[in-house]
């Protein structure tokens, strides 16, 4: 999933990566783009939360 950040050199939106301690910024060419990958972050986040919510759910009907 994307890390979206601003980018300090700019101001603008932008992707953030880190890879083996250099920190890279992408930009978003699209605001309308950004605004979906911040639904998707969210929509993954809600996802992620019920999944954790089931696996718990699970262990306690095993034992």
């Amino acid at each position: 999933m994307s890390d979206v950040r601003t980018c300090p050199t700019c101001g603008a939106k932008a992707k953030y990566k880190e890879k083996e301690g250099i920190e890279t910024f992408t930009a978003v060419q699209d605001e309308e783009a950004f605004k979906k990958i911040g639904q998707m972050k969210k929509a993954m986040e809600k996802f992620k939360a019920k999944a954790e919510a089931l696996e718990k759910k699970l262990k306690t009907l095993k034992v």
